[in-house]
């Protein structure tokens, strides 16, 4: 099995997670091939390894509390809904100043009606 996240999760090395990703939903494939899906109690590095703790698993079956990985080994993380909205946010912001400028041009540059043009309408 290889794992590869679903189209809504944001890929990163395991060496790449710091204390901002501490509480995000985490999803990995371990060496045994098992897919582990959980949220992210505690982070710690060692040499050439990361170590994530999962919150609120016990050391029950197949399932640990921690899972050693290697700094290059690919975890996927669910989006942070807050900056998740946050970019969305930014995004239509963006569009509506990209409108705004593009209709600069159109004040008074209008085909309608104007006063004084000798048609009367009534």
């Amino acid at each position: 099995m290889t794992y590869a996240g679903t189209g809504n999760e944001k890929a990163t090395s395991a060496g790449e997670l710091n204390r901002m990703h501490v509480g995000q939903t985490v999803s990995f494939e371990t060496d045994d091939e098992i897919l582990v899906f959980g949220r992210i109690a505690a982070i710690a590095r060692r040499g050439g390894s990361t170590t994530i703790a999962l919150e609120g698993a016990s050391d029950q079956g197949d399932l640990k509390s921690a899972y050693m990985l290697t700094t290059d080994q690919m975890v996927y993380l669910q989006p942070d809904m807050l900056t998740n909205t946050e970019s969305t946010i930014k995004d239509l912001f963006g569009k509506v100043q990209d409108n705004l400028r593009g209709h600069k041009g159109d004040q008074g540059g209008g085909s309608g009606p104007r006063m004084g043009s000798g048609t009367d309408p009534m």
